[in-house]
């Protein structure tokens, strides 16, 4: 780490300006960084996910502030959530240094196989639902007393958090990606989803983030770590304006199969 080379540091400000873009779009991919890391520029797993919660940090405060002025964030139920993740990621964090640096590879893959395949699980349950509404018209409104309810339910939240939380933290995923569809599957509308999810992202990731750094010599690398908040600061911030511009089925579907091909080709 203490020699980076002008292509290493091109292909790390051009994926954290990509993956940012994609978590500005449509509130996904941040599961990608630890895999470019580890599997694609070979880094250590505790740099990896240091750099990667680092970008997760900003990701999720950009993207929580632009679902709240939107009227997609509850704060309520984010709190609630919020607390069981806090407690949750440092579990998470204490977790990943007891187990081995091949068994965390692991972990990461499977988590990235698992995340990509339940967007495509996800998006064809959306399709099928989309087309028995057609139908059934009557039956759409219950979405916002379904949220409110969950809402409510602050043990529920807390241990959903915790369990998210935990997993996220250890593995590298940013969060959203296993939030969303609980919550989603718990009758919470898609875009309160994405919004809660990417304000819980923010308590996962700050614990991660300060221990991770904790564990390495990142006064050594604190360019890098300018360079990687600033370019998916602005990757998010350009996603979000051009959000509604996007064909975000089709974004959603490509970050799916790459994870899944990418992960698969890991393991294997």
């Amino acid at each position: 780490m203490n020699s980076l080379t002008i292509l290493t540091l091109v292909i790390i400000a051009a994926a954290n300006m990509a993956v940012g873009g994609c978590i500005g779009i449509c509130g996904i991919a941040g599961f990608l960084l630890p895999m470019l890391y580890t599997g694609g520029l070979g880094f250590d797993v505790t740099y990896a996910l240091a750099l990667s919660f680092l970008a997760f940090l900003v990701s999720g405060i950009i993207g929580s502030f632009n679902y709240y002025k939107a009227g997609n964030l509850d704060v309520k139920m984010s709190l609630k959530l919020g607390i069981g993740s806090l407690i949750g990621a440092i579990a998470g964090v204490f977790l990943q240094s007891m187990i081995e640096k091949s068994t965390a590879k692991t972990i990461l893959y499977l988590v990235v196989l698992f995340s990509g395949a339940s967007i495509l699980v996800r998006m064809w349950n959306e399709k099928r639902k989309a087309a028995s509404a057609a139908s059934s018209e009557s039956s759409a409104p219950s979405d916002p007393v379904r949220s409110k309810s969950i809402a409510d339910h602050m043990g529920f939240l807390i241990f959903l958090g915790i369990t998210t939380g935990a997993i996220c933290s250890l593995s590298g995923a940013g969060g959203p990606v296993l939030v969303m569809p609980l919550l989603v599957a718990c009758g919470v509308s898609a875009k309160i989803a994405v919004g809660v999810a990417l304000f819980d992202s923010v308590f996962i990731a700050i614990p991660a983030c300060i221990g991770y750094l904790s564990r390495i010599t990142w006064a050594e690398i604190l360019g890098l770590l300018i360079l990687i908040v600033l370019t998916h600061g602005i990757g998010v911030w350009l996603g979000s304006r051009f959000a509604g511009k996007v064909p975000v089925q089709g974004l959603k579907i490509f970050v799916a199969v790459f994870s899944v091909c990418i992960a698969i080709y890991m393991l294997i």
